[in-house]
């Protein structure tokens, strides 16, 4: 019987690429940030902790993020992503905004962590008031009847959306928990849908 052929020396496995490990090792300073700070506030969030938690030195945050408020200002980025409601019916503009933001709330655990924080300190807040003026108040120059009412219709319509976010993912109250998404769909919708198409009380 022939002797089988010896097989061939298997190549050494690449080491990854410094990219994909400055990418994985990015990926787990904000994980843990998020979860950081979400848990103990900026205030007493450390690059300590954060780099504990992400099990890797403190000077590693330092080099990728230069301080905590470029940490947390990265941890916290968020892209709503709202729908264009200018080609929807306009009486529909009510119930896609809430069910998008409840698809989002339910998605995007940065915006749990970003509400959290914004609650208690200034600088969550001052990041909410960014993403307020960013990206909802041209959604709502879309269908507002008045362009000089906007930002209190805009207003208006976070303190549903946020609200219920509060109660829902933050809070956690059981009846708020309870609720299917369709039933909250439901229930805040038609005001939604009144503070931004209503005429002017």
């Amino acid at each position: 019987m022939p002797d089988s052929k010896p097989s061939a020396p298997t190549a050494p496995t690449a080491p990854a690429a410094p990219s994909r490990r400055s990418d994985a090792t990015r990926a787990a300073i904000l994980d843990a940030a998020r979860e950081r700070f979400a848990a103990d506030g900026y205030e007493r969030a450390t690059i300590r902790t954060i780099a504990r938690d992400a099990g890797i030195d403190p000077s590693m945050v330092m080099r990728y993020y230069g301080s905590k408020e470029g940490l947390f200002a990265a941890a916290v980025a968020v892209d709503l992503k709202l729908p264009d409601l200018g080609p929807l019916p306009r009486e529909g503009v009510g119930s896609a905004l809430v069910t998008h933001f409840l698809a989002m709330w339910e998605e995007n655990e940065v915006l749990t962590a970003l509400l959290r924080v914004g609650a208690t300190n200034q600088a969550g807040a001052e990041r909410m008031q960014g993403i307020f003026q960013d990206q909802l108040l041209p959604v709502a120059h879309q269908v507002c009847p008045d362009p000089e009412q906007v930002p209190a219709r805009a207003a208006l319509t976070s303190t549903q959306l946020l609200g219920m976010a509060l109660a829902r993912y933050v809070l956690r109250l059981p009846p708020a928990v309870a609720l299917s998404r369709q039933e909250i769909v439901a229930w805040l919708a038609p005001t939604v849908q009144r503070y931004l198409t209503a005429p002017n009380p």
